[in-house]
């Protein structure tokens, strides 16, 4: 008898993506041109935040950790998807999966953490502008930081753990791109009884208590300008929380649709897409986003440019 904390699988195989063969070559060409469009685009805007002093301010605190962390959680899933596409066997070590599943749930928890931060930053901007400053100081921004990578890094190793004491027996196909944490659920002989009431409890913390803030502090946003409604004030509540709500919507919409909002037929191929939406699209998005609607960016982006022409004069 082997322990209850031991695998008899070594491996397991990654489905992927349903793509025809012939389409193989097109969409791998197609991710890998996202997933470094992903990766240029959000250095770039950490990049740009540390250079440009303008920048240095909480919601740009909070937006180059986001880059950071949607640079990682694309990179979390993307590599081994390419790699799997151009391989004939799409294996994934059991430890290699534990680890996927880590940092698939840590980067994921800490997008969803950061984006409540940014919303409660814009709140106090718009709310309480004469404030602003001593309300979100440096140390409070910090500590927003920080208690978001602690309570990420404890939510996925709890996960991961639950999920390491479970044996798997005989199926080890995965009908999906990557460790998924339910696909596992389901491939186990063990009894998971333990592991999805964790997941039901903490999904509420994680997912929905998140969202109520962040929908919380846009109320409040919106209360204070119908308060005194004018173009000018309605102009720049929008310029200041328009990238922002882009950014809840893309992230929240496809999560929620995917995991509280599930098709009647349990389609493997919906539930592959909407994935996709969150950790391959969204990523790739963000710095669009932030860059293209944003004037602080754009406006960092051409002193940046200034200052690179004049020291080659």
């Amino acid at each position: 008898m082997i322990g209850r904390n031991q695998s008899i699988i070594s491996e397991f195989l990654l489905l992927g993506l349903p793509i025809q063969s012939e389409h193989q070559n097109l969409f791998y060409a197609l991710f890998l041109a996202m997933y470094l469009i992903t990766v240029l685009g959000n250095f770039l805007i950490i990049v740009l935040i540390r250079l440009d002093s303008h920048l240095h301010t909480p919601m740009y605190i909070f937006l180059s950790n986001l880059s950071f962390s949607d640079l990682c959680f694309s990179s979390v899933t993307m590599p081994k998807l390419l790699q799997n596409m151009e391989s004939q066997v799409p294996s994934i070590p059991y430890a290699g999966c534990l680890t996927q599943m880590y940092f698939f749930l840590f980067f994921a928890d800490l997008e969803s953490f950061l984006l409540v931060a940014m919303a409660y930053d814009r709140y106090v901007a718009i709310c309480f502008p004469l404030h602003y400053t001593t309300i979100m100081s440096p140390k409070l921004c910090l500590f927003l930081v920080v208690l978001s990578w602690v309570l990420t890094m404890f939510h996925a190793m709890l996960h991961t753990l639950l999920m390491a004491r479970l044996c798997f027996c005989a199926e080890n196909v995965i009908p999906h791109f990557f460790c998924d944490m339910s696909a596992l659920l389901k491939l186990s002989c063990s009894d998971t009884h333990v592991n999805e009431l964790v997941i039901f409890i903490t999904a509420g913390l994680i997912l929905l208590i998140p969202f109520v803030l962040i929908l919380l502090s846009y109320g409040r946003i919106v209360s204070s300008i119908l308060k005194v409604p004018s173009a000018r004030g309605i102009h720049k509540a929008f310029s200041t929380c328009g990238s922002h709500l882009s950014v809840v919507s893309l992230f929240y919409g496809t999560v929620i649709g995917l995991y509280l909002c599930p098709s009647a037929n349990n389609s493997t191929v919906k539930d592959t897409v909407m994935a996709l939406m969150y950790t391959v699209v969204t990523p790739m998005l963000n710095p669009f986003i932030y860059s293209l609607r944003n004037r602080d960016m754009k406006g960092a982006i051409g002193r940046i440019f200034k200052r690179k022409i004049i020291l080659e004069w």
